[in-house]
């Protein structure tokens, strides 16, 4: 059967385009997921605004339509990133408010608004009149006009935190920390940051697993490397303590950036990331039929004893699970499904002749071997000194790669002409998993 390209698992838009997860929470029985959305254009033109998805259970999503635009002076162009914080009966949103002045500027040290603003809501969608919390003039002098992506949080009974991420006039990417103690007034607290690491930290998110600190970032600006910062821009996270340290990368794919984290209301730590990132050298087809993008599925985070972090599908998508068999060479899957596999030393997975995962002599390669399939992807590759297991969630148009246990996971948009794929290999033992897809209703 042709493929639409259209997902089961992953959240996208009906028409126009998605990048950054933003406000992720729980609050009045639902789990919210905001995301930046354009809906007049797959190509991300027109107005900069956030759309809005609710689900009870992670399985049923219901798309409640574009819940902020830019109808005020200090968001003209663009409600752009932010989060939510739960506040007793109100849902709090936080996000930035971009101004572009007509002028001869740079946009770097001159021309460019940057405003914290926030709304609340009492169901989620119906949204509050804007308050603007902080502009330009608040931030510190060493600051340039690039200062967005407020992560606010409860520090104690009488202190709110809120990190933004920031770009100095010295082009050095750092997080300054705003503190208050009551949401509505904020005064600057504190500088984070690392020497010559990107020239731009975007989507700050400060948080806890497992009583352990983490920062995470996605810094502009660092130099590619074979095995890390492959990206255009890369995400991943510090252990956070009196210092920054141990930068870890969150994905290795072709195709992850922003993620935001949230807690459930059993107290597990989930990841949500933008499955694209911008000024990409690939394309994805689907312009052509009037959307572009998607969101990674929620992943549980958990910590190891050395202080690393790990990362799996919700465990909420196992009951998606249909029917089991166990794995054959020469198999054909339909999509999509899910795969579950001891590995020996080395392995190989051809999927369909267009994209080969293997592994041998501690590396890890996901290459696309069809231009059309890939849409300009190349050649992925992760360092694990051991691989034990691999775990994959396949989607119509979208792999995500889980690798040892989630020690490194490898995210890839792919646009196969079929709905089924040959799956030919080596080296794997284990379970194909037929997958029903989650229920998403469009009722905007």
């Amino acid at each position: 059967m042709k493929n639409n390209w259209r997902q089961k698992l992953h959240l996208e838009p009906m028409n126009g385009w998605l990048n950054d997860p933003n406000g992720l929470c729980f609050f009045g029985g639902y789990y919210h997921v905001y995301f930046q959305y354009a809906p007049e254009s797959p190509l991300g033109d027109g107005a900069k605004c956030w759309g809005h998805w609710q689900s009870s259970d992670l399985l049923k999503w219901t798309f409640t339509g574009t819940v902020l635009r830019p109808d005020i002076p200090e968001d003209r162009d663009g409600v752009y990133s932010g989060c939510g914080f739960p506040d007793g009966d109100v849902l709090r949103l936080f996000y930035t408010g971009n101004v572009k002045e007509e002028g001869d500027y740079d946009y770097i040290t001159s021309g460019r608004g940057a405003n914290v603003i926030t709304v609340s809501t009492e169901n989620g969608h119906d949204m509050s009149s804007k308050r603007v919390l902080l502009r330009n003039e608040d931030y510190p002098e060493f600051c340039s006009c690039h200062v967005r992506d407020p992560k606010v949080w409860k520090e104690s009974d009488e202190k709110y935190l809120m990190v933004l991420g920031a770009r100095t006039l010295r082009d050095e990417g750092c997080v300054i920390v705003f503190r208050s103690e009551d949401l509505e007034n904020w005064e600057f607290d504190s500088l984070h940051g690392i020497p010559d690491f990107g020239y731009m930290w975007e989507c700050p998110d400060y948080f806890t697993v497992g009583g352990k600190a983490f920062l995470s970032i996605s810094p502009q600006g660092i130099p590619h490397e074979k095995y890390k910062f492959q990206n255009v821009y890369s995400s991943g996270y510090f252990k956070a303590g009196k210092e920054l340290k141990d930068y870890t990368e969150w994905d290795c794919g072709f195709d992850f950036y922003a993620p935001q984290t949230f807690e459930t209301p059993d107290g597990r730590r989930l990841l949500i990331g933008w499955m694209g990132i911008g000024d990409i050298p690939y394309t994805n087809p689907t312009t052509e039929l009037g959307w572009q993008h998607c969101l990674t599925v929620p992943r549980e985070l958990t910590v190891k004893a050395d202080g690393s972090l790990r990362q799996a599908p919700v465990r909420e998508l196992e009951k998606l699970r249909r029917d089991s068999l166990q794995l054959v060479s020469g198999m054909t899957a339909e999509f999509p499904f899910e795969l579950c596999a001891e590995t020996t030393s080395r392995f190989t997975l051809d999927m369909g002749g267009y994209l080969v995962l293997s592994y041998a002599d501690g590396e890890f390669t996901m290459s696309f071997t069809d231009d059309e399939v890939g849409c300009g992807r190349g050649v992925r590759k992760a360092l694990l000194f051991a691989c034990t297991d691999i775990r994959i969630l396949a989607d119509t148009s979208s792999l995500e790669v889980y690798l040892s246990d989630g020690e490194k996971v490898l995210s890839s948009r792919f646009y196969p002409a079929d709905t089924s794929v040959k799956l030919t290999f080596s080296g794997l033992s284990g379970t194909l998993y037929e997958l029903d897809g989650m229920e998403m209703i469009y009722d905007e």
